[in-house]
Order: C-alpha cells, then sequence, then structure tokens
C-alpha cells in the first residue's frame, strides 16, 4: 500500500467524515430518572440504502425499526430509517458499543449516568464520551478563543444559519479564521506525534540531539518544513529532504527506517475513518447545565465530527434537577409539627 505523508495525513484529517453517500443520522438519549434510556436513531438518505456495517451508530434486531418515506415540494425522494430501543442502564449502552460493527468502530465511545439525591432536588447528569485519538496533540483552547470555541463544535444547522443569514460576510470570515487555526492546530499536533514516537524508537541509538526533549524545543521547525514543502512533502519526504533539514544528513541516513515507521504509526493513530452523526439528549426535570447547543425543537443538540476528539477527548454532557415534591411536603410537615409543639409548651409553661 502507498504510504501517506504527514502533509496527507493533515489533508485526510480536515477531510474525516464527508461523504454525500452517508445517511444523515441524528441519536436522541431520553434519559428516564431510573438511569434507563430510551435510544432513537434516525437515519435520512436519498437512497434506500442503509447497510448496517456502513452507518454511524450501531443497533440490530432487538430494536423497533421503521421505515418510511417522504416526498419533498420538488418531488424529491427521502427515505427514512428509525430505531428505538429501552436501554436499562448506560452499561447496555456500552456493550452495543463494544459490539458495533458498523462504520466508526474503531472510535472508543461510552455513555455515563450519575444521580444525586439532595433532599429536596434529584441532580442527573448524562453524558456521552468519545476518546481522543492523538497521544500528543494540542487542545483546541491553545489556538481558539471562547467565541472561536463555541462556533467550532456549533452544529452545522446553527453555522449554516450564521453563515446565510444578514451577517453572512461576517461569519463566513469568522470560519475561515477558525479553520486557518485548527489546520495549525492539526499539524503542530502531527508533528508532536511524530516526535514522541521517533524519540522512542530511535532512544537507545540516538545521540543527545535526538532526545525527545531535544526534538521538542525544536518542534516549530518541524511544523514549518511541513508547511514551506506543502504540496511536494510526499516526494521530499520520500527523497529524505525533509528529514535531512529537521535532523541533519547523518541522521537522517542512518535513522531512515525509524522516521518512516513513525509516520506510519502516526498516520494509523490519526487517519481513522469517522462518519459525522448529530447527538440530542432530553433530560429528566429542568436543565441546569449543559456544553450543548439548543436546537430549534428546544432540544439539547451536538455534533460528532472526527476533528473534535483528534487531540482531546470530546464529551456531551447534560445536567438536570426534578425538584422532590414529596420531600418539601415531608419537611414542611415536621416544621408545623416542631412549631406546634414549641407553642403548646410556652402555653404550657405561662399556665404555670
Amino acid at each position: 500500500m502507498k504510504r501517506k505523508s504527514i502533509k496527507s495525513v493533515l489533508i485526510a484529517v480536515l477531510l474525516l467524515g464527508f461523504s454525500c453517500d452517508e445517511p444523515e443520522t441524528t441519536v436522541t438519549n431520553i434519559v428516564h430518572p431510573d438511569g434507563s434510556v430510551t435510544r432513537k436513531i434516525e437515519m435520512k438518505n436519498n437512497e434506500n440504502k442503509f447497510k448496517l456495517s456502513d452507518l454511524q451508530v450501531p443497533f440490530d434486531s432487538t430494536w423497533i425499526i421503521k421505515d418510511t418515506i417522504q416526498i419533498g415540494e420538488k418531488k424529491d425522494t427521502t427515505f427514512i430509517k428509525t430505531a428505538e430501543k429501552l436501554f436499562k442502564n448506560v452499561e447496555e449502552i456500552n456493550n452495543s458499543y463494544r459490539a458495533n460493527k458498523g462504520a466508526n468502530n474503531e472510535i472508543s465511545r461510552k455513555a455515563l449516568f450519575v444521580k444525586k439525591f439532595q433532599w429536596f432536588n434529584t441532580e442527573y447528569r448524562f453524558s456521552e464520551l468519545i476518546d481522543k485519538k492523538m497521544s500528543n496533540g494540542y487542545p483546541i483552547k491553545d489556538f481558539l478563543n471562547r467565541d472561536e470555541e463555541a462556533y467550532f463544535y456549533s452544529p452545522e444547522s446553527i453555522k449554516s444559519d450564521k453563515k446565510n443569514g444578514p451577517d453572512s460576510l461576517k461569519f463566513r470570515a469568522f470560519e475561515d479564521t477558525i479553520n486557518r487555526k485548527i489546520e495549525m492546530r492539526t499539524t503542530k499536533s502531527i508533528a508532536a506525534e511524530w516526535i514522541s514516537e521517533f524519540s522512542r524508537q530511535t532512544e537507545a541509538k540516538a545521540g543527545k540531539d535526538l532526545t525527545k526533549e531535544s526534538l521538542k524545543a525544536r518542534e516549530n521547525e518541524f511544523v514549518k518544513l511541513i508547511k514551506l514543502y506543502d504540496n511536494k512533502f510526499d516526494s521530499l519526504w520520500k527523497e529524505g529532504v525533509i528529514l535531512k533539514d529537521f535532523i541533519g544528513e547523518k541522521n537522517a541516513i542512518r535513522f531512515k527506517t525509524e522516521a518512516d515507521s513513525a509516520l506510519s504509526i502516526v498516520e494509523r493513530t490519526v487517519f481513522v475513518s469517522f462518519k459525522e452523526y448529530s447527538v440530542r439528549i432530553v433530560m429528566p426535570g429542568k436543565v441546569i447545565g449543559t456544553n450543548g447547543c439548543i436546537d430549534k425543537t428546544e432540544t439539547l443538540l451536538w455534533s460528532v465530527k472526527s476533528d473534535y476528539f483528534l487531540t482531546e477527548p470530546y464529551e456531551m454532557w447534560a445536567e438536570s434537577k426534578v425538584t422532590n415534591t414529596w420531600a418539601w411536603i415531608v419537611t414542611g410537615v415536621f416544621i408545623l409539627f416542631v412549631i406546634i409543639g414549641l407553642i403548646i409548651r410556652l402555653f404550657r409553661k405561662r399556665k404555670i
């Protein structure tokens, strides 16, 4: 198989998840107070193609599955497949993830649920967590400010509304700026990942100039080389030109095998095929905290993209609380009895 260069991997990462053929998929988690979760998957496609191995989220014959057709104003046909199942707890959801053989089976995903009883209220926390792919990458916050980060994680529907709204030029320029910063984040992360793996493989043989610390201190030089050679990176890497510029001709010749091996490992770490989808969460009671967005149906919404968990875990979480009416009643009755008792006691004292 033809080996990809770091630049090729970078381009691939930026394009991961994009496909015209995959169904538009939304997963809705309806969280119940006892920790059970009703999970609904809705898939829309312009063709009646829903091969299980190609789908973003796993389901099987134990789900309630329904197929419908939607005809648009322009007589275009949308095929819709829905699947629904009640899970007794999040561990059952996690078991389904572990058994998944679909399109996103290489990604580690899990659901979490916490319930806290606090007498007057019961608080709930539900989340879905996706593990990061890179061990040495840089977090988003190192490159984006708060406003940019909020926009970066926004669902595509919200981004589209802004880019096509009255301030379209402003938001299109804003998005271009974010994309450039994210590209730099990805480039630096790939460079950091390669340096870590290369130094590990050469640790017992290399001199002080190739220790992890010394290479890490020169990481920006490697990043500049990646950006400088850009479209010629493939051929120049193969010829050893870039490696010679970074670690010197002698080291480049001596450690060419380790350098290529490190690059291959970085590719396998980063270049994981992933098909995008959306997640909705419906919590019991009143939502008191979340990192999600509110969609047009007043439901918490997240997009799930490979770029979100490239260098750090991606957690979609929501917290809510339910008022324990019975606790207020019991407390009120108790206080009332205490007050009545005190009044009776005072009355008896006065009588004596």
